[in-house]
């Protein structure tokens, strides 16, 4: 909402089935991080979206999604060779049998 328009603190929390109180202090935390600023307009407090402070974000968050996406990549690639590895494994046991039923039946 605040995205779009600026809106005084009423407005916000008219938008929500939260208490006003509730919504003060999402909008202060937001205001503590920089995402929104408030405007005093006479009597009323007005929010205003710094939404340039979201590229600080996600920033923070893409250096976490590369280093999980390694992360996660490499564990994909440890469970694939453990897969080749349990099925070669499995093929050399079934042969091992095989051979050792052959003999028997000599």
């Amino acid at each position: 909402m605040i995205a779009h328009e600026t809106l005084n603190l009423n407005a916000v929390a008219e938008q929500f089935h939260q208490s006003r109180p509730a919504i003060s202090k999402h909008i202060k935390i937001l205001t503590e991080c920089g995402l929104i600023e408030m405007k005093q307009r006479g009597r009323e407090r007005h929010c205003e979206a710094r939404l340039e402070k979201l590229n600080e974000v996600s920033d923070w968050v893409e250096q976490y999604r590369k280093f999980w996406n390694a992360k996660l990549d490499a564990l994909e690639n440890y469970l694939d060779k453990l897969a080749v590895d349990k099925k070669s494994k499995v093929k050399k046991k079934v042969k091992k049998r095989i051979k050792l039923k052959r003999i028997k039946k000599k």
